[in-house]
């Protein structure tokens, strides 16, 4: 197998389940078979340490590769990667800006190429594509080009094709792949001791919800306080911490408070990777419910395999692409997370009925186990790669006896 080049802007240790998704995946590449291209970040060094292979950074921070002053000089490193590895194939760890370079280095080495597509930006170019109809030339450009598209859920691979067909795409000339997305259960675990962590995090006594995820508009984290308050007399002992950071922090503070629960709650920012597993074990229900809002949408929702890996029953939302992380009845339970009535009801269900939340906890585990883990995504994700390299260097040689 000859190497494969990874083109990402999200990459550790930047935060966020894109970059963790990049950085497992390069994990479980066989040694040497792999070279990551990314930007700058302040701590990289330590990060970079851990991958068996070489993490190549631009010499300028991450944040600029967005602009045309940074993925112009991406390209031209991306060229220079190419032509000293010779890849047989590229990722591209989102659509932009990971896709300019791509597509640069493709139309001159004859590289194919792969992107990632997670929901959001494939909204933002949907609602581009209605506003700026110019926006179609750079869409058809990056997408089009590409010899595979591998989404993380059904509803971002339907939504895929819509914009393919909107930017004059045929989709079913476009190879789609579907892919969804896991966690590592040997990390995340049921059985942690979540003392230090309570202690260390302020998590009194009691019975604990929670969520990790950027305090954003479409993460349904203000739904979850109207429920905590609707259960404030059934359920005394109700707590609710909230994992992560976001421009929202202020104001679900302030409806904390307005709503009477602001004393239990607690906004947790600042965490490191390091104390999550402790965390979902303080908790009793993980909620991830979800909803589209502001061009935002989940596409997956890694943070429901990881409650799930440690054997939490997860609540999601139906919307997006949680339904593919979660299993109705099986694993947890999916609502609609813009109804605070339909959150209420199964969070009231899963804490009364405690066998019916031990039996989906247990069966999120095992789904972990079995299929929602990253050592089953990289393996596909390499073959993926192997089976477009070797496809399209078939096409080649047919193309050149042809002539």
């Amino acid at each position: 197998m000859r190497g494969h080049l990874l083109l990402t802007y999200d990459f550790p240790p930047m935060g966020g389940g894109i970059s963790r998704m990049m950085g497992e995946v390069a994990r479980r590449y066989p040694r040497g078979s792999l070279v990551v291209s990314t930007g700058s970040v302040t701590g990289s060094e330590d990060a970079d340490a851990r991958f068996p292979h070489p993490i190549d950074r631009m010499p300028i921070a991450s944040r600029r590769l967005r602009a045309i002053h940074g993925w112009i000089p991406w390209c031209r490193r991306a060229a220079v990667l190419a032509r000293a590895l010779q890849p047989e194939f590229m990722w591209c760890g989102n659509l932009k800006p990971a896709a300019y370079p791509a597509h640069w280095v493709s139309r001159r080495s004859g590289i194919p190429h792969g992107i990632f597509l997670h929901g959001t930006e494939l909204l933002l170019l949907r609602h581009r594509l209605k506003k700026k109809p110019r926006k179609r030339i750079a869409g058809r450009w990056l997408l089009g080009h590409a010899a595979v598209l591998v989404t993380v859920s059904r509803w971002t691979a339907a939504l895929c094709r819509e914009v393919l067909a909107g930017l004059g795409i045929d989709p079913d000339a476009s190879d789609i792949r579907m892919l969804p997305l896991g966690t590592d259960p040997t990390r995340f675990r049921p059985g942690i001791d979540p003392a230090e962590v309570r202690a260390r995090y302020g998590l009194e006594p009691g019975r604990w919800l929670l969520t990790v995820a950027r305090l954003a508009a479409h993460k349904g984290i203000d739904t979850v306080l109207h429920v905590l308050a609707a259960l404030r007399e059934e359920v005394p002992e109700l707590r609710y911490a909230v994992v992560g950071s976001g421009v929202q922090r202020e104001e679900l503070e302030r409806l904390a408070r307005r709503l009477g629960v602001g004393d239990r709650v607690r906004f947790l920012t600042g965490v490191p990777d390091g104390d999550l597993p402790a965390l979902y074990n303080s908790a009793e229900l993980y909620l991830g419910v979800s909803r589209p809002a502001e061009l935002m949408v989940e596409g997956f929702g890694i943070a429901l395999s990881e409650a799930s890996a440690c054997g939490l029953p997860v609540i999601g939302g139906s919307g997006g692409g949680m339904p593919d992380a979660v299993r109705d009845g099986e694993t947890g339970m999916l609502v609609d997370g813009a109804s605070v009535e339909c959150v209420l009801a199964a969070v009231r269900l899963l804490l009364r009925d405690r066998e019916l939340a031990l039996r989906m906890g247990a069966g999120g585990r095992a789904a972990v186990e079995s299929y929602y883990n990253w050592d089953r995504v990289a393996a596909e994700v390499i073959g993926i790669g192997r089976e477009v390299a070797e496809r399209h260097a078939a096409e080649l040689s047919n193309f050149r006896n042809a002539r």
